[in-house]
């Protein structure tokens, strides 16, 4: 059948997946280490906060122009281009979806430059003063870095398509060291709101980096390219058709996200903006690592599967479960840490210089809420990634309405009305809006599971492989609480070490003795790569 799967390509997808694991953990954790320096010189205060909200708006650029939307209607076109061996047809393409992409976003980063300050309002309402002025000051900055990072992102699609996984998920690497290269050099020497403009500063110098380590192997990829925004082939036409709908349902899952940062700024609590992006940023980890490594490897396969309609679906069930088993294996002993021994974690990776042990149960409370959530939101990527692969882009809007609109609602009640009900310090409502962010991503999933069962059939991780890997991580949960008490006060390195490590090891030993297939699948890469 044409678009069967053999074991070759099945060892390519997990080679690739990889790759993009590879890519994004050296990424991540170069990114953990700038936020631990950030930790040092920041820690809760309120530059800390004015410049995460900054972060966050130019931010929007980045995502809703950036590496979603183009993995969602560039890459299926480029890629069904390459797949039928039409190069010239697929580097006008390219060509001209640069050219309209670079328009588009030098012309919102002026927009977003002259309008910071009525931005602040719509997304930070509840910043005012010298806060305020410094969170507009650091939108002006960071926008232009924003624009160059989105024309990274189409740099990571044409890698992506051609199988260079690697190259295009580890170049942030050289933009998170020129922001830790900053903070060291400059943050011994200036107060936190100045330290904050120069970090910002770094950030779109990183942008520029970022680019230019990718431009050489791009180049190479496709040479000879031309801009041309009067390129109109149907397949440019395709990859605008898909874009628009994609960028809206990028934009409502921002939404979502700009919701929280707006109701923290709300809070009466110096600290909760920043709270809520230490703890996004240790959410986010398992996501790119293990979520988004697997579904960015099969987008591209996915996309060229050609054949019958019943056998493009049966490939497509085939790489999706097995896509998904290979995401809950990883994620779920992830989430089922979080909860367990988060302060370890944070503590290790956040207690430094002004960050001390109250912030530490701030951010665990808040990454707690969080990883309810994790696994939905995982297996949702490699969900909407098989939706974009059939060019399907109006379901997923569709879904991400849904958990925006919950999120929203959950949000306002459980961020700020429950915990003056309880009595708890404002603070703890960042753990209720991600707790409530979590609830909205099981409603997505769900909503995506069952429309795409109508399309390709029943698809989704057997529940005696959940009870399996479920029961694993409680046992590895308990001996790692077990390892915290009997060790007593400790460091937070000197304590992290022996209790994650224990966690690690009773997980990956009870896997391997119940011979879960999945382990034995990354020792064999392992092996092989």
């Amino acid at each position: 059948m044409p678009a069967a799967i053999s074991p070759a390509n099945r060892f390519v997808s997990r080679r690739s997946a990889a790759l993009v694991a590879a890519g994004i953990l050296l990424s991540r954790m170069f990114g953990l280490v700038r936020q631990r320096v950030f930790a040092h010189f920041f820690g809760e205060s309120e530059a800390a906060d004015a410049f995460n909200a900054a972060f966050r708006i130019p931010n929007l650029l980045q995502n809703l122009f950036g590496e979603g939307v183009l993995s969602a209607s560039f890459i299926p076109v480029y890629a069904a281009l390459l797949a039928r061996g039409d190069e010239d047809e697929a580097k006008r393409t390219a060509g001209a979806v640069l050219a309209l992409l670079s328009l588009a976003t030098a012309a919102l980063v002026v927009v977003g430059v002259l309008a910071a300050p009525w931005l602040i309002e719509i997304i930070a309402p509840g910043f005012h003063g010298a806060k305020r002025a410094l969170t507009i000051h650091l939108v002006r900055i960071l926008f232009p870095g924003a624009g160059l990072l989105v024309l990274s992102a189409w740099c990571l699609g044409i890698l992506n398509s051609h199988r260079k996984f690697f190259l295009s998920y580890a170049a942030p690497v050289v933009w998170n060291l020129a922001i830790i290269a900053t903070m060291l050099g400059f943050g011994p020497h200036y107060r936190q709101f100045p330290l904050a403009a120069i970090v910002a500063w770094g950030a779109v110098g990183g942008s520029l980096l970022q680019v230019a380590v990718q431009w050489p192997a791009v180049r190479k990829l496709v040479r000879g390219i031309r801009l041309s925004v009067r390129h109109r082939s149907r397949h440019v036409h395709d990859a605008l058709r898909n874009f628009a709908p994609v960028f809206v349902s990028r934009g409502v899952v921002q939404i979502s996200a700009y919701v929280d940062t707006l109701l923290a700024s709300l809070m009466a609590a110096t600290g909760a903006v920043a709270t809520l992006a230490y703890s996004q940023t240790l959410f986010m980890l398992p996501v790119s690592l293990f979520g988004m490594s697997i579904s960015a490897a099969e987008l591209p396969a996915m996309s060229g599967a050609v054949g019958e309609q019943s056998e493009v679906a049966q490939a497509l069930r085939r790489r999706l479960n097995a896509g998904l088993r290979q995401i809950a294996f990883l994620v779920l002993p992830s989430a089922v840490a979080y909860l367990a021994l988060g302060n370890v974690v944070v503590a290790a990776l956040y207690r430094t210089g002004v960050f001390g042990a109250r912030d530490v149960g701030y951010v665990w409370g808040t990454l707690a809420g969080a990883s309810l959530g994790l696994l939905a939101s995982a297996l949702g990527r490699l969900y909407s990634s098989t939706y974009y692969a059939l060019r399907d882009t109006r379901n997923p809007l569709n879904y991400a309405l849904v958990r925006v609109a919950l999120t929203t609602v959950l949000g306002i009640v459980a961020g700020l009305w429950l915990p003056g009900r309880l009595g708890l310090a404002p603070i703890w409502g960042v753990a209720g809006l991600t707790t409530a962010a979590a609830l909205a991503a099981w409603v997505e999933f769900t909503l995506l599971v069952r429309g795409l069962r109508r399309r390709i059939g029943r698809t989704g991780v057997p529940w005696g492989f959940m009870a399996q890997i479920g029961a694993a991580a409680a046992a590895a949960a308990a001996a790692g609480r077990w390892v915290f008490v009997a060790m007593g006060p400790h460091g937070p390195w000197t304590t992290a070490i022996p209790v994650l490590g224990a966690y690690g090891v009773v997980y990956l030993g009870l896997a391997a003795a119940m011979r879960v297939p999945e382990l034995a699948a990354l020792g064999r890469l392992a092996r092989r790569g």
